[in-house]
């Protein structure tokens, strides 16, 4: 499947899994979303409400605080009543997705499956008014980014059509970095030449801003995000969440992710962190301790 990480032959079955299986299960949003108030970029859209199926990247807009959803049939967010609603009218496979600043992001992926014209990989696409348009920045057919992030003003991004760490400072040239099969990156914030690479060995570290890396040890992560140099959360297949204080190099488990295998991790703040399983889209605010369920996410085979 084309829009889905893949590992190489050897992998463990369990991280294979997450490449190939999509959600299998429904249910209804445990609340309404007190956050967002149904006006700006949802609030033209509810309309357009529809089910979300796999999760490819979470984060919140700085702008006002607003949930954003990439996923195999769009970009989303959440509407009145905390249901979900697709932003603008792309129905692309988004991939790697970040919000780099106030309604700012950047993503990565393919066209919508009825899409009659266009490149089959999307490079490095831009959105400046919240994911309701995009416009391309760099490597339009060739590259698909599965993890992207930006650090110390650098962009990060592993593109999976060459198993390539690739690093940009302006989002249009790139300076290709070590060739690594990953699933997921994350840069130190406070350290860009540190970047860690989920594998199916286990975490693999670079200290040298990616273009070496260290044999993967474990524990093995399926996402990692990183929030502050000494918040680092690590996300296993089945949901365990965990968090590092150095680097990666010891972790401990705050707490579990309902809803079954791991899809997506992002972690705003050192306490506050989103996380995506196979029926849903969940939320802390304790670190990982407790859980609300913001979104859900419906079944489908995200081909």
């Amino acid at each position: 499947m084309n829009a889905m990480r893949k590992w190489p032959i050897g992998a463990t079955a369990v991280l294979a899994l997450i490449l190939t299986a999509c959600s299998t299960n429904t249910g209804p949003t445990d609340k309404a979303d007190h956050t967002d108030t149904g006006k700006g970029a949802a609030a033209d859209h509810d309309a357009h409400a529809t089910p979300i199926r796999h999760v490819h990247g979470l984060g919140i807009d700085p702008a006002d605080q607003r949930l954003y959803v990439a996923s195999h049939d769009g970009l989303f967010t959440t509407g009145k009543g905390g249901t979900a609603v697709r932003v603008g009218d792309s129905e692309d496979d988004f991939m790697g997705f970040t919000v780099v600043g106030a309604k700012t992001f950047l993503a990565s992926g393919h066209p919508a499956p009825d899409a009659t014209a266009g490149q089959a990989n999307h490079g490095l696409i831009e959105s400046t008014d919240a994911g309701k348009t995009w416009k391309p920045r760099s490597l339009g057919g060739e590259a698909d980014f599965h993890a992207l992030e930006l650090a110390q003003g650098a962009i990060y991004g592993y593109d999976s059509t060459s198993a390539l760490l690739r690093v940009s400072k302006d989002g249009a040239t790139w300076d290709d970095r070590a060739r690594i099969q990953a699933l997921d990156i994350a840069v130190s914030p406070g350290d860009p030449d540190t970047v860690l690479a989920t594998t199916a060995d286990g975490l693999a570290k670079s200290t040298d801003g990616g273009t070496t890396f260290a044999a993967g040890r474990q524990p093995a992560m399926a996402f990692v995000s990183w929030a502050t140099p000494d918040a680092l959360y690590g996300l296993d297949d089945w949901g365990g969440l965990h968090r590092s204080n150095d680097e990666g190099t010891t972790w401990h488990k705050t707490g579990t992710v309902p809803g079954g295998q791991a899809q997506a991790l992002t972690a705003v703040t050192d306490r506050r962190v989103l996380a995506a399983g196979q029926d849903g889209v969940y939320e802390s605010t304790d670190g990982g301790k407790s859980f609300t369920k913001r979104l859900a996410v419906a079944s489908g085979d995200a081909h």
